[in-house]
């Protein structure tokens, strides 16, 4: 199943467990926010939006807040002794989509565990190497 939401002006393609880079939202990392402007939601039956799909939402987990690179914007009026020089850093959010909901549902309040990575084990060869 997957669901095209729109948010901070722009179109984005998800499917639950994806992790996407959007805008920058108001939520504390560890929060779960919820996209009311879901525009298709695909799957064995797909719907599309007229033009957003009614009673579906898409929810993510805030798992950290990043700044883009910098871009500088340097004008300079040649023989007038004018420069000015701005630098700017876009600010964004890392999310990762938890659930698809359609038909009104309302996402759970906390975010569900992630699963445990199994743990490596050590070699016996390595052991030896460091002593």
């Amino acid at each position: 199943m997957f669901a095209v939401i729109k948010t901070g002006g722009k179109q984005y393609r998800v499917a639950p467990e994806d992790v996407i880079r959007i805008d920058r939202v108001a939520a504390e990392p560890g929060q779960v926010v919820e996209f009311g402007e879901v525009l298709v939601v695909g799957g064995d039956s797909p719907e599309i939006g007229a033009p957003l799909v009614a009673g579906a939402t898409v929810a993510g987990e805030v798992l950290q807040h990043e700044r883009g690179d910098k871009v500088i914007a340097f004008k300079k009026r040649r023989r007038k002794n004018s420069r000015r020089k701005r630098g700017y850093r876009h600010e964004f959010s890392v999310i990762r989509v938890t659930e698809i909901l359609t038909g009104g549902k309302k996402p759970a309040k906390e975010p569900p565990p992630r699963p445990k990575r199994a743990a490596k084990p050590k070699t016996e060869g390595a052991a030896e190497t460091a002593a």
